[in-house]
């Protein structure tokens, strides 16, 4: 017998993820507050629900998708406790700060409810093949129940301790990301002033010490290397306005332990200046324009 999930948040992340959930014999309840966003679930072969209580009744785990903490937070204590079956699990792929998901976390454990944080690397077109990275806090006992709801939508569960671990992997994670790809942007600008050609720069670079996944599987550079947004004039991919929030989120849990993110904390700023210039929803890997001052 199939398990049945309610999934809540089908934005651009949330829907493909559902539709990979009926694809591997889940039965899915879906709510969203858009309307579009419910008649593609619906079409897939979900079932509408009215509100996240209405879909949550009767569902063996609870998939959320959502903007940011405040909503992760309010929509748990506001629908999903109180109208989850005892043994239900909750499962949180938002990415949002680790004081939020360390806290529903514990208050699902208080009302006797399993929970796993699980945020995922690897975008909207990861998202509708199936082949994203779970990372994911939370209890042995819980990673185990999570882990086969996970494979369903991805390709790699990785289980990275207590609550809120998931999220804290993420963050660092894309601090990484992020600092990279604007050294490797400022690098690509300045070997050309140097008067090297970017593909011949490319092929030293790629097979050198100063390989990185941001030159080598996302180039910023258009024609060179393999496809990416930099060849579709920085459209879809990875949004500058969502690095930047990861980037705020890493500096804020940052702060909150006392580490020093001096790299991060420079790539935070030039993301922001990026998003100032009103391209908030083209490819981060834009910040090569912005280097080389267009």
């Amino acid at each position: 017998m199939s398990q049945t999930i309610a999934f809540i948040g089908l934005g651009n992340m949330g829907g493909g993820m559902a539709v990979n959930l009926l694809k591997n014999g889940f039965a899915v309840r879906a709510f969203d507050l858009s309307e579009e966003a419910l008649a593609k679930a619906a079409e897939a072969g979900a079932v509408r629900c009215a509100s996240a209580a209405e879909a949550v009744a009767g569902a063996d785990a609870v998939v959320t998708m959502l903007p940011a903490g405040k909503h992760v937070e309010g929509v748990y204590t506001g629908d999903v406790f109180d109208a989850a079956k005892a043994d239900a699990l909750f499962l949180d792929c938002s990415t949002i700060d680790v004081a939020t998901a360390r806290r529903v976390e514990e208050a699902a454990a208080k009302k006797g409810f399993e929970m796993v944080d699980a945020p995922v690397s690897g975008g909207i077109a990861a998202a509708n093949g199936g082949t994203l990275t779970f990372m994911v806090g939370g209890t042995d006992q819980a990673f185990g129940r999570a882990k086969p709801i996970l494979s369903a939508m991805g390709k790699a569960v990785i289980h990275a301790g207590g609550a809120g671990n998931g999220q804290a992997a993420k963050i660092c994670n894309n601090m990484l990301l992020g600092a990279t790809m604007v050294a490797t942007c400022e690098t690509f600008a300045m070997a050309k002033k140097l008067g090297l050609d970017p593909q011949t720069f490319y092929d030293i670079s790629s097979v050198s010490s100063g390989q990185s996944w941001s030159m080598t599987s996302y180039c910023p550079v258009p024609g060179v290397g393999p496809q990416s947004p930099s060849d579709n004039g920085y459209q879809g991919g990875f949004a500058v306005g969502l690095m930047l929030k990861d980037l705020k989120l890493a500096s804020e849990a940052a702060a909150s332990v006392g580490a020093s993110v001096p790299m991060g904390n420079a790539a935070e700023s030039l993301y922001q200046l990026l998003a100032n210039r009103g391209e908030a929803a083209r490819d981060f890997s834009l910040m090569i324009e912005m280097l080389e001052g267009k």
